[in-house]
């Protein structure tokens, strides 16, 4: 199992002592530092990227308000724990403005802070899971969404070509300006996932859609793309093409 790793600004040694022989006597805890003061103490979220951070908001150096900043600005991955002295209610709201997930009021049992930490680990594979989830479903829609175009207008999925020109469209919706630069960038990029050359990316894209347009389907292409693209004999480029289909989901997407 992987141990919630976690950094402790603390100005009080005999607390800092209490806290820490707790969390580093669960199997499930590891505490990377522990400092009183707030400029050490950024300097050791920067070095070990921790989980949680647990802090007093009186430090030497950066207060621990300064702090929270920081963290909530450049880390905001990182959830902080407060845990002072201080219990007007003013502070324990500014506090929370400024990035603070739980605050404590000392004097306070470890085995409750022990609890927090466990939830806010909880929380976080729960979005973890959540975004890969939703990254899934996204890639699901769009790699369906593809094939049914490719369906409509009459490119086969047993040629090459369907394959790399499904990629290279997901690779225009991701980063539209690579479309500009097919030749030196997205064909190579291709051939990289597929083991193959960008020469024989660009002919077997040309290929499927040269295959499309001969079955002669381009009341379909038009249809699909709601306007009159092309006409006749007339077949674009594989650029032209790729930026079709990717500005039409990219479009879907915004509606």
């Amino acid at each position: 199992m992987k141990k919630a790793n976690i950094v402790i600004f603390e100005s009080s040694e005999e607390f800092l002592e209490e806290l820490k022989n707790y969390l580093d006597g669960r199997e499930d805890f590891n505490v990377c530092a522990v400092t009183g003061n707030g400029n050490a103490g950024i300097e050791y979220i920067e070095q070990y990227k921790p989980d949680v951070a647990i802090l007093n908001l009186v430090l030497s150096g950066k207060d621990g308000f300064a702090v929270l900043d920081y963290i909530r600005d450049n880390h905001p991955e990182v959830r902080t724990i407060v845990v002072s002295n201080f219990s007007d209610e003013r502070i324990i709201n500014s506090a929370i403005a400024h990035g603070a997930k739980y605050y404590f009021v000392k004097p306070v049992d470890p085995r409750n802070i022990a609890e927090r930490i466990e939830d806010i680990l909880a929380e976080n594979a729960l979005e973890y899971r959540s975004a890969e989830i939703r990254a899934k479903r996204k890639v699901t829609s769009v790699d369906e969404k593809i094939s049914n175009i490719f369906i409509s207008i009459g490119i086969p999925p047993h040629i090459k070509g369907y394959a790399y020109l499904r990629e290279g469209i997901k690779m225009a919706i991701e980063n539209p300006a690579v479309i500009n630069n097919v030749t030196k960038e997205l064909y190579p990029n291709i051939g990289k996932k597929f083991d193959t050359t960008a020469s024989k990316v660009e002919r077997a894209i040309r290929h499927a859609i040269e295959v499309a347009w001969n079955r002669g389907r381009v009341d379909a292409i038009n249809a699909i793309f709601g306007v009159r693209v092309y006409i006749g004999s007339e077949r674009p480029t594989n650029s032209e093409f790729i930026a079709l289909v990717a500005d039409k989901l990219i479009l879907e997407e915004l509606l």
